[in-house]
């Protein structure tokens, strides 16, 4: 059952049920079109306390209209969004700020002022809050520090490198103390080097502060360096949601596997190349294993002869994930498939070979 409280403006919202509640964004079957095509389809979604949380997607996915729902720069057709228990769908511009404060913005392209200084464009939010000129900047040279830049706090943006300047946008972003970090691409623009340290930094501060952060954006590495939960999204919709180290070990849909491909073994392309449909020969065999399984004797049991054509054994979440492509007889499946399946693998047939392959 729902009730109403105050909020800092003195309006009321509505709170969903205290285990919702509990979230700090929820969504429930948002729909968002532009003309005939649908941004967002019915999409539903909690961001948990504390988690994060990686929406992943090819471009044209929904994931910047989902940005620009949750902070209500767009309004859904239906469907509700919920800021740490409190309906936002429907408020007025007045009414939508105080929910605004509570999200942290962290940009691609970094939007800091260059006619402002690092500390001041960290104080930035503050002062349009009203907050007093010592408040500002006591809260200023905190978070410069807690980003590693106490020595940028004088300097102007121009000055800095670009992984610099994300880390003056992940300060002000913090500045207000949201309840909810929006990362929207904030590692696109950056080397890899820069990358894994900016992203080493978001885990500090999730981990430092409890924070609770939501990644938007379309590099699954991104995901699997620092993400508790992925949701992929694809043509509006959430089509698969899960553990990062599960939804690594076990893509169920077509686009997460295509997103997964830069990340995970594939089948080297002379064999795919050379893969018939017609039984015969060998058959080639994707395997996904996770846990235990990935690291256990599985092979040298296994009850036939094969050929390990390729594969890996990776860590997520401090989880093994396995993907392994094996040759068996055809004549063999029947036996091989139960084996594996019996021992918590997925196995696809992918096609079959010669046996020179």
């Amino acid at each position: 059952m729902n009730s109403h409280v105050s909020v800092p403006d003195g309006t009321r919202a509505v709170v969903a049920d205290t285990a919702q509640a509990d979230d700090v964004v929820r969504l429930d079957n948002v729909k968002r079109h532009f003309g005939a095509t649908p941004a967002l389809d019915g999409v539903s979604l909690t961001v948990r306390k504390g988690e994060i949380l990686g929406i992943i997607g090819r471009s044209g996915a929904g994931k910047s209209t989902l940005i620009r729902c949750l902070n209500g720069l767009e309004r859904p057709e239906s469907g509700s969004i919920f800021v740490e228990g409190r309906q936002i769908t429907g408020l007025d511009e007045r009414q939508l700020q105080p929910f605004r404060r509570r999200i942290g913005m962290i940009f691609q392209h970094f939007n800091l002022l260059s006619a402002k200084t690092v500390e001041e464009n960290v104080a930035l939010p503050l002062k349009i809050e009203g907050r007093p000129r010592a408040e500002r900047f006591n809260r200023a040279r905190e978070l410069l520090e807690l980003v590693g830049l106490s020595d940028k706090a004088k300097a102007y943006p121009s000055s800095l490198s670009g992984g610099q300047k994300q880390r003056v946008g992940i300060a002000r972003a913090l500045a207000a103390r949201p309840a909810l970090l929006l990362s929207d691409e904030a590692t696109s623009a950056l080397d890899p080097e820069t990358t894994r340290s900016i992203l080493a930094l978001l885990k500090d501060i999730n981990r430092k502060l409890g924070l609770t952060i939501l990644l938007i954006t379309h590099e699954m590495e991104v995901v699997r360096s620092i993400g508790d939960r992925v949701a992929v999204i694809d043509a509006g919709k959430i089509v698969e949601e899960g553990p990062v180290w599960s939804v690594f070990a076990d893509p169920q849909t077509d686009i997460t596997k295509s997103l997964l491909a830069g990340i995970r073994p594939q089948l080297p392309a002379h064999i795919a190349s050379g893969l018939s449909p017609v039984p015969g020969g060998e058959a080639v065999l994707g395997v996904d294993l996770a846990g235990t399984a990935a690291q256990g004797t599985l092979l040298a049991d296994l009850p036939v002869a094969f050929r390990l054509l390729h594969g890996g054994v990776d860590h997520v979440q401090d989880q093994a994930v396995a993907r392994l492509y094996l040759a068996v007889p055809s004549g063999a499946l029947d036996k091989v498939v139960p084996f594996l399946e019996a021992r918590s693998a997925r196995v696809e047939v992918l096609g079959y070979v010669s046996g020179n392959a």
